[in-house]
């Protein structure tokens, strides 16, 4: 669902700019061969998707195996994918899928209408035998209805107007639609996977390694009618170490791996300059890194206490000192390009003495001193950056504890369980900022406690419910911008998230490969320059 940021801060305004930068022409593509590629984590919960929880190493497998009925554009526009078109009536209160036709399952089984329809019921917590967390909160309140009208065709009705509803068709790449079998599997449904996707599951060992083959009867083909995927094969390697995969990467372990660690960024930046690797790199429609602060217990159920920690972290030093300056200040949780981003959110600069204040204050107001506990995963540059924010915390009057976290899926069940303080987090990749409904709604009434287990830092904040309310049902395009501008200002006057930097991804290969962003959408758009939430492999090729 979202996974903790691999290097905190971000303070200068000389990120990256923008997406990646297109690859030179490198000839016809060749099919064969296969790549060995090193992902920051497995997902050992498995991928029975409605069920599953996925960070980025997960999505990127997922797309794999998987296709969703949409998926973004060149633009950040929401296209039709496996879906050959989706529309709606005037007020956006009915949506109708037309599916291709044509395409198949790994098993051999047809896509068909009511096959989606299981899914969607499936997602939104109305198919026997599934069970959603996450999913279950993005649709079973807002879902009235979901027909197959005949065997191409679902027709989906919502309770409200609901705009940006193809966005949740793509979900990041979460909503793969899965063959019956897999969704009818009691037992192995997080094992037993069956999609449409460009790959085929052939072995998947739990921590050690994920390998895919070629779908010979894949349903997409490049812009010049060659079928895809190019490559036989595609092995994913957990390596939740940054330093050990990119050891592994010059040691010619891997053919090509993905990092957010700005230390590994610098130095794969020089195998690039010296000719050794090629890499793409992007910060368009980014994901933020953020500290994420538990409202629902002390001391930052205080606004003081929030607001102490904001003052007190030096954010351009912390990217001075973490990330050798190569990361942007995030400003809020919109990234440029999504509507909500604002370049000034009033947003706190570091202020020592203000800080200082702010703790004296928090005292003051609690008898209590200002204590608490930073969690953050076990990445060795994820706990150098945990020991700076704490040095700076600690310099203004706070004391703060320590405690790593084995592994990313304990670290996302700890912050279900509201089991923490203060976490190092990253999430809310750049889309329609309606697909951030999910993390901030509450439907209680305050001071009633937040009844959506997914809004982990458990705040209920009935003017942010106001605008992500409005945000979702407004059909005008500037109205809907400007509540999100809103509500970009209000996340910076409450603190509930302590915005870092806009995450940097890279990914690095071997010299030789090609196609990593993947082919041209089916409508012969170019593909999305983000990669918060992974890219395509069925565009990869090798030269042979």
């Amino acid at each position: 669902m979202a996974l903790v940021v691999g290097a905190c801060g971000g303070g200068d305004d000389e990120g990256t700019g923008g997406g990646p930068t297109e690859e030179e022409d490198a000839g016809e593509p060749q099919y064969g061969g296969e790549v060995t590629y090193a992902l920051e984590a497995d997902t050992t919960g498995g991928w029975c998707l409605a069920e599953a929880q996925l960070a980025i190493s997960g999505i990127q497998v997922a797309r794999a195996i998987y296709d969703t009925l949409t998926a973004p554009d060149e633009n950040g526009e929401i296209k039709p994918f496996l879906a050959e078109s989706v529309t709606s009536n005037d007020d956006a209160t009915q949506w109708t899928i037309k599916l291709r036709s044509g395409v198949k399952f790994h098993d051999g089984t047809d896509l068909t209408a009511e096959v989606v329809k299981n899914n969607l019921d499936a997602y939104r917590n109305a198919y026997p035998g599934r069970s959603p967390l996450l999913f279950s909160f993005v649709f079973e309140p807002y879902i009235a209805d979901i027909q197959a009208t005949d065997p191409t065709t679902v027709v989906v009705t919502t309770k409200q107007p609901w705009p940006a509803f193809p966005w949740f068709l793509y979900s990041s790449g979460r909503l793969g639609i899965m063959g019956q079998a897999q969704l009818d599997d009691a037992e192995n449904c997080n094992r037993n996977l069956i999609g449409t996707g460009p790959f085929k599951l052939a072995k998947w060992t739990v921590n050690e390694e994920f390998v895919a083959e070629r779908n010979e009867n894949y349903w997409q083909t490049d812009e010049n009618g060659n079928q895809l995927p190019y490559l036989d094969r595609i092995r994913f390697v957990p390596v939740e170490s940054g330093p050990a995969r990119l050891q592994g990467m010059r040691g010619g372990s891997y053919d090509m791996m993905h990092t957010s660690g700005a230390l590994q960024i610098v130095e794969l930046r020089k195998d690039v300059e010296a000719g050794t690797l090629d890499a793409i790199e992007s910060d368009a429609f980014a994901e933020v890194g953020y500290t994420m602060l538990n409202a629902t217990k002390a001391p930052f159920d205080s606004r003081t206490a929030r607001q102490a920690v904001a003052y007190a972290i030096d954010r351009d030093l912390v990217n001075e000192l973490r990330n050798e300056g190569i990361l942007t200040s995030a400003s809020g949780p919109f990234a440029e390009g999504v509507d909500g981003y604002l370049e000034d959110t009033g947003y706190p600069s570091y202020d020592k003495e203000k800080a200082e204040e702010l703790v004296a204050q928090y005292r003051d107001e609690t008898g209590q001193e200002l204590e608490f506990t930073l969690t953050h995963s076990g990445d060795p540059e994820t706990t150098k950056t945990a020991e700076l924010l704490k040095q700076l915390a600690e310099d203004v009057g706070m004391r703060v504890n320590l405690a790593s976290v084995a592994d990313q899926s304990t670290l996302i069940n700890e912050a279900i369980a509201r089991n923490f303080q203060a976490v190092l987090w990253r999430n809310h990749p750049g889309a329609d900022p309606d697909t951030q409904y999910v993390w901030w709604h509450c439907n209680t009434t305050p001071p009633e406690p937040c009844d959506n287990l997914v809004n982990f830092g458990g705040f209920n904040d009935p003017e942010i419910n106001d605008l992500l309310d409005r945000g979702r049902t407004t059909l005008d395009p500037d109205e809907r911008r400007e509540i999100y501008e809103e509500l970009n200002r209000e996340f910076a006057e409450e603190l509930y998230n302590l915005w870092g930097q806009w995450t940097l991804w890279m990914v690095a290969y071997k010299p030789g490969i090609h196609g990593v962003l993947g082919p041209n959408l089916p409508d012969g758009s170019g593909p999305f320059p983000g990669l918060a939430t992974g890219h395509p492999v069925s565009g990869i090729w090798i030269e042979q």
